[in-house]
């Protein structure tokens, strides 16, 4: 089995000085490698081949066979980074809370260590726009939606 704590190793010190950072990564019982990334400033197809070329030139199929895909973290996929939030202030977000599955959408305003605060508008016109605190504790999934 590839050892997920060097993958890591090697993508973390591939990454460090640039503006990309890792999200995510999985190694299955079958070897197959799935690391995914985002950047401050997103993440170009280019990133991805580099990084995936690194990766491999660290480990060698004749000792051990692997499957490696890298992806860049997109949209649709869930926010996990504190750092991931703070690039997307300004974006509309949906979070489904740990209290009773409730679901927040809104406008994301600010992020910081211990929670997030998005504007949600009234479900009425007459009612006032609302301001909501989470805590990034209580949390169980977020993702940035596109409105058509």
């Amino acid at each position: 089995m590839i050892d997920k704590e060097k993958v890591q190793s090697v993508v973390n010190q591939e990454l460090e000085g640039t503006d990309l950072f890792l999200v995510d990564l999985k190694i299955g019982k079958d070897n197959k490698i799935s690391v995914f990334i985002d950047g401050d400033n997103g993440v170009a197809i280019q990133n991805c081949i580099d990084l995936s070329r690194k990766i491999e030139s660290n480990f060698d199929r004749e000792v051990e066979d692997f499957e490696l895909s890298v992806f860049s973290s997109g949209v649709g996929e869930p926010l996990k980074l504190n750092r991931q939030y703070k690039k997307n202030i300004g974006r509309n977000i949906e979070v489904i809370t740990n209290e009773e599955g409730e679901k927040i959408v809104g406008e994301l305003l600010m992020v910081d260590e211990e929670k997030i605060v998005v504007k949600v508008q009234p479900k009425k016109k007459k009612d006032p726009i609302v301001e909501k605190e989470i805590l990034i504790d209580n949390i169980k999934e977020s993702k940035i939606i596109i409105l058509f």
